[in-house]
């Protein structure tokens, strides 16, 4: 698969997102990061998203410094953690980031989660970093549209994207409107759900048809609508099919048909720090 088979999305500020990249939470090898991201350069992927949260930023760094990409093709995503918004600690934060990345600036940083009285101040202090150039974009996650709502009165600055769970079982079908309507771009993580729709009758026989599997087909339509998708996996094979959903397009009625299948469901925890505030 060559590079350019993966389309770009344009941010508001003007620079370009991958529609799908590779997540890396919960990877704490060194041998099994550097087999993820040897499998997934090989499959055309540049998008590489991790959080200081996740502990693996410097194995993630080493396995890119060594994949054989220019740093210059590559698109770095890390996050700031809920304890560093309270301590306020946001330039140390993404200077620590920076250091075991072994990166002198990232393509996207994101607030990880609306910690309440905090998430509007990290946002200011993330400004001044995309001034500085410490970082190219910056964004949110697991943002809600009142979150959002209070980002907009208290900044002039939109995040460049929003990342949350979305995936056929869960496609937050008002968030999505929301961001798209005001230019943010949505990415989703667990756009898999953890596996939880892989065996879907509808899904396989859409499948059928193209010869995909049921995790690709919700792939697409997650791509379809314009959703950049960052689906985990430290499997060469499951990284291949992962990234082969850009040649083929769904029709109107089999997106209907997916979206029919919507519950509601959540398979990514929300952090215990997190528990009990309004609209998560």
């Amino acid at each position: 698969m060559l590079k350019d088979t993966i389309p770009n999305l344009l941010l508001n500020d003007e620079r370009a997102i991958p529609l799908a990249g590779l997540g890396v939470y919960k990877i704490t090898g060194d041998r099994e990061m550097r087999t993820a991201v040897r499998s997934a350069v090989e499959n055309g992927i540049r998008l590489f998203d991790t959080a200081s949260f996740y502990k693996n930023e410097d194995i993630l760094g080493d396995a890119l410094a060594d994949c054989g990409v220019p740093r210059s093709e590559l698109y770095l995503t890390t996050k700031i953690w809920n304890t560093a918004q309270r301590l306020g600690d946001i330039r140390g934060s993404v200077e620590r980031s920076l250091d075991r990345l072994r990166t002198d600036y990232l393509d996207l940083y994101l607030i990880h989660w609306p910690v309440p009285g905090c998430y509007p101040q990290t946002w200011k202090a993330m400004e001044n970093l995309k001034r500085e150039g410490l970082v190219r974009s910056i964004g949110v996650s697991n943002f809600t549209i009142r979150n959002l709502e209070t980002l907009a009165v208290t900044s002039g600055i939109v995040p460049a994207v929003n990342q949350i769970e979305c995936h056929p079982l869960n496609r937050q079908q008002k968030l999505v409107q929301y961001c798209q309507q005001h230019g943010i771009i949505v990415q989703a993580y667990a756009p898999l759900a953890r596996g939880m729709y892989v065996d879907r009758l509808v899904l396989e026989q859409i499948g059928a048809r193209y010869g995909k599997t049921a995790a690709q087909i919700g792939l697409r339509w997650l791509v379809q609508r314009q959703i950049s998708v960052i689906p985990k996996s430290v499997h060469p094979d499951r990284i291949r099919e992962n990234a082969d959903i850009f040649d083929f397009t769904l029709t109107d009625t089999e997106m209907d048909s997916i979206d029919q299948l919507d519950e509601n469901f959540r398979s990514a925890s929300i952090p215990e720090d997190m528990a009990g505030v309004p609209d998560l």
